[in-house]
């Protein structure tokens, strides 16, 4: 007798006739399904005008895309394969296969809707009580662009390339004007050719355009803080009577630097510097994640690789968030957030800022663990009560938090998500998709969290 269960590939089987009977109580999906479709989505109900074939339901094709994000299926046409070969996914979409047309145009149009979508998850998860949002991390990671670093092209190597292409427009005109035209090489067309690299120097003429407003808009910006230094440098010595200590601060020079650089394939991304070395076509996605839950508050996206410049754009964010969500205690930053500005706006917030101001040493002396600084002499400025608070064994075990919460997970987002490289292109739609990320690790995180 056999001790084997038979091999039978040709009796035929049914799949249960309700799609309730495909996945287990406890799937993800399920979880995705049943909170997505109680949220408030008329918006994006109403965007759609009605003619023509009957439209999928919005909550069905966002049902798909988080659900896809969360299980390291990313793209439109991967997503409408899985309708087919996943039960999950056949789950979501009632057995119904959206093309991949249908999903691509639905994640870009509705990038504004995505937000949404995602404060109201938060909210689910406060009634829930997943959480009760008081101490918050902030960290920011580089993801990488749709586009190579390859296709960038720098302002001083546009003036060398845009030289010779006219050089060499200058001889072929010389050439098509010559009755002898026996230097021709057998097989060149020369309007062809003239064309083409008339082409590029339009091209090249509009990307230096737009490298020369970006250096504008930089000029400006600096511009204004060496005001602002000079004339604190200036008060300082009408105060004192003496000259301020220090190099006074350098005027910014206008117009664009050889090394200013613009991508052919999505303009608004930035070489950056990442993790290990070396330099990428990047953006700089941050999030604002509850240390209590490791849910992300805030998602936010950004084309400067400085950290520092990205607090209160991060407040104001908070802010914004309904009652109930947009009062945490305290904010946890690692040293790249810190100044002197950023410590200040936190404490005119209601928040309390915990900001390392340089990196620890290794492997302190145990003791130090045990240990309490002395009292803070008082009057104190907010830098000075904030580096106080972080030497205190309550400030050091509260901002122990943030390694264990925003960085596990970006990880998370990596490697487990598979999330390394934005699908879309232009920073409104890649905000649009780091949104859709944050809002699938939420639930993903949410299903884990639920009581059982």
């Amino acid at each position: 007798m056999s001790r084997f269960r038979p091999i039978d590939r040709q009796t035929d089987y049914l799949l249960p006739p309700s799609v309730q009977d495909w996945l287990p109580e406890s799937h993800l999906a399920r979880y995705v399904v049943d909170v997505v479709e109680g949220l408030d989505l008329s918006a994006l109900e109403r965007a759609y005008a009605g003619r023509g074939s009957d439209a999928y339901h919005p909550a069905m094709l966002l049902s798909l895309l988080i659900y896809g994000y969360a299980t390291g299926t990313h793209s439109s046409r991967k997503i409408e394969r899985a309708t087919y070969d996943s039960l999950a996914f056949r789950f979501i979409a009632c057995d119904q296969h959206p093309d991949h047309d249908t999903l691509a145009n639905f994640r870009r149009r509705f990038g504004d809707q995505f937000a949404d979508a995602f404060v109201q998850v938060l909210q689910v998860a406060r009634e829930n009580q997943l959480s009760r949002f008081g101490t918050v991390s902030l960290d920011g990671t580089k993801i990488h662009a749709n586009a190579s670093r390859h296709s960038a092209l720098s302002y001083g190597h546009a003036e060398k390339i845009e030289a010779q292409l006219k050089a060499e427009v200058q001889e072929m005109l010389a050439l098509a004007e010559a009755a002898d035209r026996s230097c021709v090489p057998e097989g060149v067309d020369l309007p062809a050719e003239i064309q083409r690299r008339e082409d590029r120097l339009a091209a090249i003429a509009a990307a230096k355009a737009k490298i020369e407003a970006r250096a504008k808009e930089r000029f400006e910006r600096e511009q204004a803080e060496f005001d602002a230094k000079l004339a604190k440098r200036q008060a300082k010595a009408a105060a004192t009577g003496k000259k301020p200590g220090g190099k006074p601060p350098t005027p910014p020079a206008p117009g664009p630097r050889a090394d200013d650089q613009l991508n052919l394939t999505d303009e608004d991304s930035r070489i950056m510097k990442v993790t290990g070395g070396g330099f990428e076509q990047c953006y700089n996605a941050q999030a604002l994640v509850d240390t209590e839950s490791m849910l992300v508050m805030v998602p936010h996206l950004t084309q400067a690789g400085n950290d520092k410049e990205q607090v209160e754009p991060m407040l104001a964010r908070i802010a914004a968030l309904p009652e109930g969500l947009n009062q945490p205690d305290q904010l946890l930053a690692d040293t790249g957030f810190f100044s002197e500005r950023n410590v200040e706006r936190c404490q005119a917030a209601g928040i309390e800022p915990l900001i390392a101001v340089g990196r620890d040493e290794h492997h302190p002396d145990w003791r130090r663990r045990f240990e309490e600084p002395a009292p803070l002499e008082q009057p104190a400025s907010p830098v000075e009560q904030m580096k106080h608070a972080l030497k205190t064994r309550a400030g050091r075990a509260a901002y122990a938090l943030r390694k264990q919460t925003v960085e596990p997970v970006f990880g998370i987002i990596k490697s487990v998500m598979g999330f390394r490289q934005f699908l879309l292109r232009g920073l409104d739609n890649v905000r649009a998709e780091w949104t859709l990320v944050c809002l699938a690790w939420n639930l993903k995180r949410m299903a884990v969290l639920r009581p059982q």
